[in-house]
């Protein structure tokens, strides 16, 4: 699967990590359809940051340990 962003996230590692959360479980928390987590979760789309934060609290860990920012080409 072809990434469309350059921000990277470990948000499956961690659902698992957390007794095999789901997606909907995630998605309900945070205030997102279990779509569009799923659509972060894959790299389809970046969050927002309030959404960024709001998965990092739900999941127990710093914005970091879920999202990299890893640019490719021009290094920004």
């Amino acid at each position: 699967m072809a990434r469309s962003t350059a921000v990277t996230n470990r948000i499956r590692r961690l659902r698992f990590e957390r007794g095999e959360m789901t997606q909907r479980q995630l998605a309900e928390r945070v205030g997102v359809s279990r779509q569009t987590l799923n659509a972060i979760e894959g790299g389809k789309y970046s969050p927002t940051l309030e959404v960024a934060f709001k998965i990092s609290r739900s999941l127990g860990v710093g914005l970091e340990d879920v999202f990299a920012y890893e640019p490719t080409g021009d290094g920004a």
